[in-house]
């Protein structure tokens, strides 16, 4: 169980799955209906989803790349957390956001798998959250040509290593879509 006092809830992250980040992303179309079906899930749950939306020189905010999908609706009632640096908690309100709801576990999707997802399921952990991956709901772009290993590989290597992370107190998994509850 997490680390953090009075907080047994559970939330669903949605982070950067915006058109100019996904756009060319591997499996760009299955990854965002993993993303969608995790949305319905939580919903008809009682869970919260809360999205996080990156911008910056590249993202500029409410450009059309900025955009988040069309794919995906956001409830007005769900929070929006802005963001400018790879993990979400950084110089955010996403703290607050999950402070406030009671939230101490985290489902997380999105992208881009070796930069704003790893940081961010690095960021929860260390703050004190227990961290479920949704192995099958984060994606990246193709970067083999400057010497990153190719998408699905990064996203292998992150879901390997990520079901046998810890830390005291906090728990890691990886789930894939069609196993994910949100139940504890």
């Amino acid at each position: 169980m997490s680390t953090l006092a009075d907080r047994p809830n559970t939330a669903l992250m949605v982070i950067d799955v915006q058109n100019g980040v996904v756009g060319g992303a591997h499996e760009r179309d299955q990854v965002v209906a993993n993303i969608s079906t995790l949305v319905g899930k939580a919903r008809a749950g009682g869970v919260p989803v809360v999205w996080v939306q990156h911008s910056g020189d590249n993202l500029v905010k409410d450009s059309d790349e900025w955009q988040l999908v069309p794919e995906l609706k956001r409830d007005d009632s769900e929070p929006l957390v802005h963001k400018t640096f790879a993990d979400s908690f950084e110089d955010t309100d996403l703290e607050d956001v999950l402070a406030d709801a009671g939230i101490g576990r985290v489902f997380v999707s999105g992208a881009q798998t070796d930069e704003c997802i790893r940081s961010t399921i690095h960021g929860a952990m260390v703050r004190g959250y227990d961290v479920t991956l949704v192995g099958d709901a984060h994606t990246t772009e193709d970067l083999s040509e400057y010497g990153a290993p190719t998408p699905d590989k990064v996203i292998a290597h992150t879901n390997l290593y990520w079901q046998y992370h810890r830390a005291p107190g906090r728990t890691a998994a990886v789930q894939e879509t069609a196993e994910v509850t949100f139940a504890d």
